[in-house]
């Protein structure tokens, strides 16, 4: 964590000491990908990588200052006179702070510092993890009568008003809410979550950074979600079906003749992944690793088959870990088009696999970076 160059910043710029400094982690899938939007399950944990913030009242003022320490920028604006700022950086600290105030609740002016240890781009959610950090600052600072549930309401809120992205739930969700060795088992219908304890050991459980650029991600993000909905239209017969969330792989087998190709195969993904979802809470609870694994390599292949979001890199990177001996599964995780993978290895198997991604690298010109995590503990005064 940045604790001390954030505060060190913050007095350096501001000429103010930081009276309260947040850090928020970022968080990966393990699995239930492309299922929120359906109203689907998924499994994330929070990760060891994160944002750390550090904040200060400016006494009876309207002004929002923030600094970026990785863009080294500050931006400076009024409450009644933002909307969206051509720096995107500054749209998410700022974004939630307006929000709060929109929402009725008593806060002022602020000074805001941050920094990050989250690689951009990498589908880790720096962008939640922000959100996250400054609006538990806020609601420390201004001692705000706000649950930590509701507090990802209004991150969530931001991401759709003011950054224009119509994003789910879960990232705020388990970068304000998870636990130390838990995983969050999510109900995106309901958001209900429950947090149960796992113990990956003896494997590791490894991030690795593909390093791919995404292209076109949001737009092919915005055509699987038509297609979802488009399904779902043709397939329903009744009005109880909402999402595909609502079909079993039994119906869909009955209907799926009805659906045009490409419409048949997101079907199918979410479908199944779904299942995946509640197979895999079932093989971590009983510590089934190794079916966990299988589930993992399952998800892959239908996310790369039937979604069509993984990419070559990806595929590579996946299939050069489940050939070693002691990778019990892998699959990407994220939106997809670029971004992570995610893998369980024994010792020998992680040694093995660090060797195989040199030949990455000559490939496809990226060079892979690889994390090693564990769940872990949401936001926290620090």
């Amino acid at each position: 964590m940045d604790t001390e160059i954030v505060k060190k910043k913050h007095q350096e710029i501001f000429n103010s000491k930081p009276e309260i400094i947040v850090f928020a982690p970022g968080r990966v899938n393990l699995i239930g990908e492309h299922t929120d939007y359906s109203e689907g399950f998924v499994l994330p944990i929070a990760i060891d990588m994160g944002i750390t913030v550090a904040l200060s009242i400016i006494p009876d003022s309207e002004v929002v200052a923030v600094y970026s320490i990785d863009y080294d920028k500050k931006i400076v604006a009024m409450y009644s006179d933002f909307n969206r700022s051509q720096e995107t950086w500054f749209n998410y600290p700022m974004g939630v702070a307006k929000i709060l105030k929109n929402q009725g609740y008593n806060i002022g002016g602020l000074r805001i510092t941050f920094t990050g240890n989250i690689p951009q781009g990498a589908g880790l959610s720096s962008s939640a993890a922000l959100e996250a950090a400054v609006a538990l600052g806020i609601k420390n600072l201004f001692n705000l009568d706000i649950s930590r549930k509701d507090l990802a309401k209004i991150c969530q809120k931001a991401e759709h008003e003011i950054i224009g992205v119509q994003c789910g739930i879960m990232d705020q969700y388990i970068s304000l809410l998870a636990e130390k060795d838990k995983y969050m088992f999510l109900d995106c219908r309901s958001l209900d979550y429950e947090m149960i304890p796992c113990d990956f050991s003896p494997y590791h459980l490894i991030i690795t950074n593909s390093n791919v650029p995404h292209k076109l991600s949001q737009s092919k993000y915005n055509e699987r979600v038509s297609e979802c909905m488009e399904a779902v239209k043709i397939m329903a017969n009744d009005d109880s079906k909402k999402t595909l969330r609502d079909f079993t792989m039994e119906e869909f087998e009955k209907m799926k003749i009805h659906l045009p190709p490409n419409n048949q195969k997101r079907a199918l993904h979410v479908i199944s992944e779904n299942e995946r979802v509640l197979k895999a809470k079932k093989a971590l609870s009983s510590g089934d690793l190794e079916a966990f694994g299988t589930l993992l390599i399952e998800s892959h292949a239908s996310l790369r088959d039937n979604y069509e979001v993984s990419c070559p890199e990806l595929d590579w990177l996946v299939e050069s870990a489940i050939t070693i001996k002691g990778c019990v599964g892998s699959r990407m995780t994220g939106a997809g088009f670029g971004g992570c993978t995610i893998g369980l290895f024994s010792d020998s198997a992680l040694i093995e696999y660090k060797k195989k991604l040199q030949d990455y690298e000559t490939k496809f010109g990226y060079r892979a970076v690889i994390y090693e995590s564990s769940p872990q503990q949401g936001a926290r005064k620090i």
